[in-house]
């Protein structure tokens, strides 16, 4: 049975996020097949949804690599997410369902009891699912979109410091839900766009700028990537393994 392209593509995104492959590091198709244990088609059409998204490029010579965001690239990403969550916390507000607002709540909950008993380890997943869910509840699929592939760039070139303060970044959601759950569309902008501005303090960058350079993309003769990849590339090929359709996050 085919394995359905998104769930490639998912699975090649997650593993560029987390650092499987390097910056600049080629993507053969070849490998990619062994790795996911599906053939070269989903592959390439992964490859081709990644570079729309901005994680590959297509360099003469070398095929698709894994991109070198500058540091530009990667600033205006925050400045970027701090103009479309209070957008989606908006919109929130005048969309959302009781399904939505359950599910918000329950986070909220429970992002409040891991503060105060002090366990920190889930807090960063509970966050990641809070934004998910107020986007899912603008009622809005292209920006539910648009902040979910934020936050994978986001992920991928940032280091979140944990918060030393998580009771209140977690106050901070109740108080954008209350607004949610009320309709009251503007304080739920306000609320998001100061908690979005907080929250970038916290972002440090995962690479030393590359502004704009080619550094780390060269490939050396017969199109084979410099030494220095071969480590990556060797540890892919040992990690083969099929995606699990039903496993993987969209």
């Amino acid at each position: 049975m085919r394995i359905p392209a998104h769930s490639v593509c998912t699975a090649i995104r997650d593993d560029i996020v987390s650092g499987v492959y390097e910056r600049g590091g080629r993507l053969t198709e070849e490998l990619l097949a062994r790795r996911y244990g599906v053939s070269r088609v989903p592959v390439r059409e992964a490859l081709r949804t990644l570079e729309a998204e901005g994680f590959v490029v297509t360099r003469r010579h070398a095929g698709a690599c894994v991109a070198e965001p500058t540091e530009q690239e990667a600033a205006d990403l925050l400045e970027i997410r701090m103009l479309l969550e209070p957008l989606g916390a908006a919109r929130a507000a005048q969309r959302r369902t009781e399904a939505h607002l359950k599910v918000l709540r329950g986070l909220v909950r429970l992002g409040q009891e891991r503060s105060r008993r002090g366990r920190t380890e889930d807090l960063r997943s509970l966050d990641g699912w809070f934004h998910e869910t107020l986007a899912q509840s603008s009622g809005s699929p292209g920006l539910t979109s648009l902040l979910t592939q934020l936050r994978h760039k986001i992920a991928w070139m940032y280091v979140v410091e944990t918060s030393a303060t998580p009771a209140e970044t977690w106050a901070e959601h109740a108080a954008i839900v209350d607004a949610v759950a009320r309709g009251d569309a503007e304080r739920a902008r306000s609320l998001a766009a100061a908690h979005a501005e907080r929250s970038t303090t916290a972002h440090r960058p995962r690479f030393t700028p590359q502004a704009g350079s080619q550094a780390g993309s060269q490939v050396g003769p017969q199109g084979r990537p410099q030494a220095r990849r071969v480590a990556s590339r060797d540890r892919v090929r040992d990690s083969q393994h099929a995606v699990n359709t039903a496993g993987l996050r969209h």
